[in-house]
């Protein structure tokens, strides 16, 4: 006998079976060691708090929290093996704000997006970039910088961490806003690698988040110049900001956690919650002030909003890189 209302009950028990499987996956989660990828190299600013967090979150979960460094292609390398990554929360990624930005350079100039590519989980911190310079340069300022700059177009030579990242599209910036040229020098290997050469005395300026530089600059290697955040930092107030000389700039690195696509959605839930016990520790966020990094809470949600207007924001550098050779 026919039976039309068998069908819609039969689908509900099945959707209704699915949502308590995914309830109990998440009282469980974790069962076992969770990976965090990261695009960063190790010993870089965005490195060194991947670490402080997955320490706290293994501590919450009762699991270890495994930081995978995979650096290189923009973070483009490691978005792939993330997003290929099985959606079980088992494998999550912890990207910089540039892998959402399109900037010429990267394998296949392919920015990813939320929530196409990635499930949102929560925002980590924001780090403003520092602008410093080695002795040798004879600045001790900004305006000193950019003035020097103006007398010697494209001779002034400063590395960042990637063509594409954040180091390099602030170097962009200032460059758009203030009418200089720089001598732009890439490295993949994180801030240890070009200090070796600043030290050498081969390049002579680094655009960097402050955990990468802050040996160097304690040691009187570096003189940092400026900060690109909105106002002066409580940790380190003798540090103008870059809108003191030219107003409006500003250039945040952010550190977000995603999961791959299909990751369900109660995992993503349990484990959203849980980051933002972690940045909101008072200890932990001391600890981050003192390294130049600022917690960001934030919800999936707002993570996603927060990067589209980080991709409006810097779409007028994007465009001039992709316009130029």
């Amino acid at each position: 006998m026919h039976r039309p209302w068998l069908k819609p009950v039969s689908l509900w028990l099945l959707a209704l079976a699915a949502n308590l499987t995914a309830t109990a996956q998440a009282e469980d989660y974790p069962a076992r060691p969770v990976k965090i990828i990261s695009d960063s190299a190790p010993g870089s600013a965005v490195d060194v708090t991947l670490r402080m967090v997955a320490d706290r979150l293994g501590q919450i979960w009762g699991q270890q929290v495994l930081p995978v460094n995979q650096p290189g292609a923009g973070g483009t390398i490691s978005a792939r093996v993330a997003a290929e990554a099985a959606p079980d929360g088992y494998t999550l990624y912890m990207p910089a704000l540039s892998v959402f930005l399109p900037a010429p350079g990267k394998a296949a100039n392919t920015a990813f997006e939320l929530p196409r590519d990635f499930a949102p989980i929560g925002s980590v911190t924001e780090q403003p970039m520092f602008i410093a310079a080695a002795p040798s340069l004879g600045v001790t300022t900004l305006p000193e910088l950019i003035a020097l700059a103006k007398q010697r177009p494209g001779e002034i030579s400063y590395a960042v961490t990637g063509v594409g990242r954040l180091t390099h599209l602030t170097g962009e910036l200032l460059q758009l806003r203030t009418g200089i040229k720089l001598l732009l020098v890439p490295y993949s290997g994180g801030p240890s690698h070009s200090l070796n050469d600043i030290m050498g005395g081969r390049i002579p300026l680094i655009i960097e988040g402050y955990q990468g530089l802050a040996g160097a600059i304690r040691g009187g290697n570096l003189k940092p110049l400026a900060v690109a955040s909105a106002e002066r930092l409580p940790d380190f107030p003798d540090v103008p900001t870059v809108a003191e000389t030219v107003p409006g700039f500003k250039a945040m690195g952010w550190q977000g956690l995603v999961a791959p696509v299909g990751t369900p959605e109660a995992i993503v839930r349990k484990a959203s919650e849980d980051l933002r016990k972690v940045v909101s520790d008072p200890t932990l966020k001391a600890q981050l002030a003192g390294r130049g990094s600022y917690p960001l809470p934030m919800s999936p949600a707002e993570v996603t909003a927060f990067i589209r207007d980080q991709q409006q924001q810097w779409s007028p550098v994007l465009r001039q890189l992709a316009a130029q050779p």
